[in-house]
């Protein structure tokens, strides 16, 4: 299994509560991987407190769709760790990973935070491919980030 590893920091102008508002609410994340791609929520979960994570317990299936239309993966979204306002490590069954490890961190200083994503990830098939896909979303997550957190 050829295990992969990306990286990915931003440096924004908000301070670390507004930050963490975005990244644990529906909409933050919605605008994150728009118009790329969109994932299938529960009705009733507007933020991560909607769902009250239990570590290593699925919160909810979720369908991921390319351009919004189009299935091209499903997850049992599950989060390892959570530390509130600081960040999480979501690890996730996947149809298309063998591994799905997603590390988000946020740290402050000021008026500013900081956001780290770590990935690592195994695709189960075309793992070039899967890597420079995966390059491109968070890279175009980052930059919505930065364009609405400053």
């Amino acid at each position: 299994m050829k295990t992969i590893e990306l990286t990915f920091t931003s440096h924004l102008g908000a301070p670390r509560q507004r930050v963490w508002a975005w990244v644990t609410s529906v909409d933050g994340i919605s605008r994150e991987l728009w118009p790329i791609l969109t994932m299938t929520v529960p009705h009733h979960v507007k933020n991560l407190q909607d769902v009250q994570p239990q570590p290593g317990h699925p919160l909810f299936r979720s369908w991921v769709l390319l351009c919004g239309l189009i299935p091209v993966d499903r997850t049992d979204l599950t989060l390892l760790e959570l530390e509130e306002g600081t960040g999480f490590v979501e690890q996730s069954p996947m149809l298309s990973m063998r591994l799905w490890r997603h590390e988000r961190t946020l740290t402050e200083g000021g008026e500013r935070t900081t956001l780290t994503d770590k990935l690592t990830f195994a695709p189960r098939f075309g793992s070039a491919v899967v890597a420079w896909f995966i390059r491109t979303v968070f890279t175009h997550r980052h930059a919505v980030l930065r364009r609405h957190l400053g």
